[in-house]
């Protein structure tokens, strides 16, 4: 047998290959058997499913013996993958990332979540033919046609990224074929239309739209919906712009797997399904608390089990967030972060985004309107927590968990409260029988009535016994009970708390472990974050991922971790505390944690790197040996490692500054901040700031301090607090003129500038400019040079000195051709055309508007567009030209409203009022 990895193909057939070579994996039927395990990979799936899956409930009369032959023949087929019974049924063990249909499903998640084009084709390509082709049963059948649904919707967000990128011919080809195939799809529809006009083809797109309408009258009787009509409309007018006019809002489904053995709470199930019902007709959002009931009791697994069963209620999305009120490793997460995740998964693009918190949820509020979606807010600490996440929309469902009484939501809401219980002693065992099946506890009843009796009820307790139970199948559960009775007898006040009943379970499982096992079990309880990836935990253990996995999976089997999402792994919050408890050395701990520190730090680092800031002049230090950075090759492969581990970079960094790491803090702050502001995770980034402002309070190095307080200061101007940023700004100008760091005086004064131009103070903004232009020349730097003389252009038109204007934005044009494609440009073109708007050139004004306008959409700078928008109605109407002035004003106004700038909305809509007055007055 050859050692190279077994490889499973599950779409275009049921197949396996092994270092090149095609393994047999027998007959149809056989090859139904391997599906239907690999199809639930790595968790038990009943002899009863099985047979049922197999032979499409008609299973011949020895299709128990049937089915032991094919996997027997299995095994021999496939030695290095355990396929093992369980009391639960048969499974089998193997890597995820070695099956075809789960890497399609991670990489479309990790798509979703970045929206990059290459991605999402990455996706695509795993698919390489028709799902489970050649089995003809209905279990097959079903899966089949969910995961041909997944792609069609992969094909499309592919096809809107593309657009929105400007790639509409690349797209066009396909999307002729694909609608004569799906003539009635609106969505498509919008999408050929948007490709067609783009193209140059406006004939052919209003063509095609007659053609829908005609369709979709004749055969369903119904009009076009809203969204096509708008882009039929744009195209009519003249308006459609280069991103999609009316952006297709994504369905989310947040919410995480149901879990597998859940059993019992019929009563608890049922008081939501009442509420539910009640709301028929409701007077706002319906909210339901699952509350008081203590760690472990299972308020999760009902919340994820009612809502995997009503999801056909929510056709419009489940939004979930895990709010760590309880976390024992940091604070709670606040709601401004929750609400910007939720706008990421409603499919908002960050330049989209307003700044302030306020801003954001009522964006947030105003996209919920009218559907009809469910939010899952889990482990909540309290009403203040969980009160701004609450949608205004009386179609929205609410479901909350947490271990208080949400009092305030009770009475200020009118959420309807549950409290959970622990088990019914046929509850718990109903629970224990799904884990372990109904013969090995008919066997030994005494047996099971002692371990019920010591897990008194809690879920969670019950999870841990038989985690232990399945991963010693063979043990007489009496032996376990024995076991179980002498751990809890150690503590005396198990039957007054089930917490400590837990504890008692952890201390019993803990003792059956390997040395390895309990060493990885205490490290995990060490580490800052709400889980560890795959990476993080071979460097926190020191061991090779390989390796680590085999460990995490072996705790995984005993319920002492969960893989949540692929190569991801979490703790209980109760289990994490009892392996903080556990005696490894103070000195394998700190080692281990400063691995673990470096890993994060210095990955980040080589984010920074790809930002291309060209701020690394000064010494980063060197990770601790066996830290092993992961390097990031590109900007995409960057914002999907930043996406996956930016909650626990953050707890690191908290946890560094507890530490005493100091410049560990910066560090992370220093080589994320463009990550959180690419993100739209303004909050974030403050609050990162302000930490790492705290840590170098007690490094003596001006230049950090500098760096540090210009950094802090551009964070705070993005979520509007002004007059702190320029203080701040203030404070660091005197340090950097003291000590002589000319490079961070010039940055300092731009960013001064910038702030006054805000204020509407020209004279101290062409003040600073022209300090930071006299520094920039001194330093050579062709691009810097270039930035000083548009600046001080800018400000010196803005005081009618048009000459002077001119000189400098023309030198500046001249210093920066090599940089024609760059938002340094747009704003040199923007300058200029200022300059010839105000000295009475008009064409010149709108053709270098409208030269900057199309520079902006090309590099994707919405905040540039909407600016140049502005200034290009201005200039239509000073010369004259109303129709195309309200065309630039409306476009702004739309940018204006998803960016929540309510005084820029009304500006815009005062300017627009203006144009329907004068047309009136005309009319007259």
């Amino acid at each position: 047998m050859s050692d190279a990895p077994v490889e499973f193909r599950l779409f275009g057939g049921v197949d396996a290959d092994r270092g090149g070579q095609a393994v047999d994996l027998g007959h149809t039927r056989q090859r139904c058997v391997l599906a239907v395990l690999l199809a639930e990979a790595n968790a038990p799936v009943s002899v009863e499913e099985l047979i049922d899956r197999v032979w499409a409930g008609e299973p011949p009369a020895r299709a128990r013996e049937s089915l032991q032959s094919y996997l027997t023949r299995l095994r021999r087929a496939l030695p290095e993958l355990p396929i093992t019974r369980t009391g639960a049924g048969y499974l089998i063990s193997v890597h995820e990332s070695a099956i075809d249909l789960y890497r399609f499903r991670a990489l479309a998640a990790t798509a979703r979540q970045t929206g990059d084009p290459a991605q999402l084709e990455e996706a695509l390509a795993v698919w390489r033919g028709e799902p489970f082709a050649g089995l003809d049963v209905p279990w097959a059948r079903s899966l089949r046609a969910a995961l041909t649904l997944d792609r069609t919707a992969i094909e499309l967000e592919l096809v809107d990224t593309l657009l929105r990128l400007g790639r509409h011919n690349e797209v066009l080809p396909a999307l002729t074929a694909r609608v004569e195939l799906d003539p009635l799809d609106e969505r498509l529809a919008g999408q050929y239309l948007l490709a067609l006009y783009r193209a140059g083809r406006q004939g052919d797109a209003l063509r095609h739209y007659e053609r829908v309408r005609v369709q979709l009258a004749d055969e369903l009787g119904i009009d076009p919906g809203p969204d096509l009509r708008a882009v039929h409309q744009q195209i009519l007018s003249g308006q459609a712009a280069p991103t999609p006019a009316v952006p297709v809002v994504p369905v989310p489904r947040q919410l995480p797997a149901a879990p597998s053995t859940f059993s019992g709470r019929g009563r608890e199930l049922a008081a939501i399904d009442e509420a539910m019902d009640a709301a028929a007709e409701p007077g706002g959002t319906v909210i339901i608390s699952a509350i008081d009931g203590t760690g472990g009791i299972g308020k999760t697994w009902l919340a994820l089990h009612w809502a995997h069963r009503n999801a056909h209620r929510f056709p419009d999305g489940q939004l979930f967030v895990n709010l760590r009120g309880f976390d024992p490793t940091g604070e709670p997460v606040p709601p401004s972060d929750v609400v910007r995740g939720f706008l990421d998964a409603l499919g908002v693009e960050v330049p989209s985004i307003p700044p302030t918190f306020e801003a954001q949820t009522a964006l947030y509020r105003s996209l919920l309107t009218d559907k009809r979606l469910l939010v899952l807010l889990d482990n909540a600490a309290d009403p203040a927590q969980v009160v701004p996440l609450l949608p205004g929309s009386a179609t929205c469902t609410v479901l909350t968990t947490s271990r208080n009484r949400m009092i305030n939501l009770i009475n200020a809401h009118g959420a309807t409260p549950l409290v959970l219980d622990t088990l019914s002693e046929l509850d718990a065992r109903a629970l224990l029988a799904a884990r372990l099946g109904a013969e090995r506890l008919d066997r030994e009843p005494d047996a099971v009535a002692a371990i019920l009796a010591s897990c008194a009820g809690l879920p969670l307790a019950l999870g841990i016994v038989a985690g232990r139970a399945l991963e010693h199948p063979d043990f007489p559960l009496r032996d376990i009970a024995e076991e179980l009775r002498d751990a809890t007898g150690r503590l005396t006040s198990l039957e007054e708390d089930p917490v400590t009943g837990v504890r008692a379970m952890l201390s019993w499982s803990y003792a059956a472990l390997t040395e390895e096992q309990a060493r990885v079990f205490g490290l995990l309880g060490l580490a800052p974050g709400p889980d560890i990836g795959l990476g993080a935990a071979a460097r926190l253990t020191n061991l090779t991922e390989s390796r680590v996995r085999a460990v995490l999976r072996s705790l995984e089997r005993v319920s002492l971790l969960q893989q949540h999402v692929p190569d991801r792994f979490r703790m209980h919050d109760l289990v994490r505390l009892y392996a903080e408890e556990q005696g490894l050395s103070q000195q394998d701990q700190e080692t281990a944690l400063a691995r673990l520190r470096d890993f994060y730090a210095y990955t980040a680092i080589t984010v920074d790197r790809l930002r291309g800031s060209g701020e690394h002049p000064m010494d980063m230090g060197t990770p601790v040996p066996d830290a092993n950075p992961q390097e990031l090759r590109d900007r995409p492969e960057a914002l999907a490692w930043f996406t996956a581990e930016h909650a626990c970079l953050t707890a690191s960094q908290s946890a560094a500054f507890a530490r005493g790491q100091y410049f560990t803090v910066w560090l992370i702050s220093w080589s994320i901040t463009f990550l959180f502001v690419r993100r739209g995770l303004l909050h974030e980034d403050v609050r990162s700031w302000k930490l790492a402002m705290r840590a170098i309070e007690n490094i003596d190095d001006p230049q950090l301090r500098i760096r540090s307080d210009r950094a802090l200061s551009q964070a705070l101007f993005r979520v509007g607090q002004n007059e702190e940023a320029l203080a701040r700004l203030a404070d660091s100008l005197r340090l950097a003129q003291r000590i002589g760091d000319q490079a961070s005086t010039a940055k300092l004064h731009y960013a001064l500038a910038q702030h006054a131009d805000r204020l509407g103070e020209f004279t101290m903004a062409y003040e600073h400019s022209a300090a930071a232009l006299r520094i920039e020349e001194e330093r050579g730097d062709t691009l810097e040079r270039g930035r000083a003389h548009n600046m001080l252009g800018t400000f010196a038109a803005r005081l009618g000195r048009y000459d002077e204007a001119l000189a400098h934005c023309q030198t500046a044009f001249d210093l920066t051709t090599d940089y024609a494609g760059t938002e340094w440009r747009a704003e040199i073109l923007d300058s200029l055309a200022y300059i010839a708007l105000h000295t009475g050139q008009y064409e010149k004004a709108i053709a270098r508007y409208e030269e900057a306008l199309a520079l902006c959409r090309q590099v994707g700078s919405l905040l540039g567009e909407v600016e140049v928008l502005n200034s290009l109605g201005t200039a239509h109407r000073q010369i004259g030209d109303p129709g195309q002035a309200r065309i630039a004003w409306e476009q702004a106004l739309e940018i204006y409203r998803k960016q929540g700038r309510g005084k820029d909305v009304e500006h815009t809509l005062a300017r627009l009022a203006e144009l329907s007055q004068d047309a009136e007055a005309r009319s007259r």
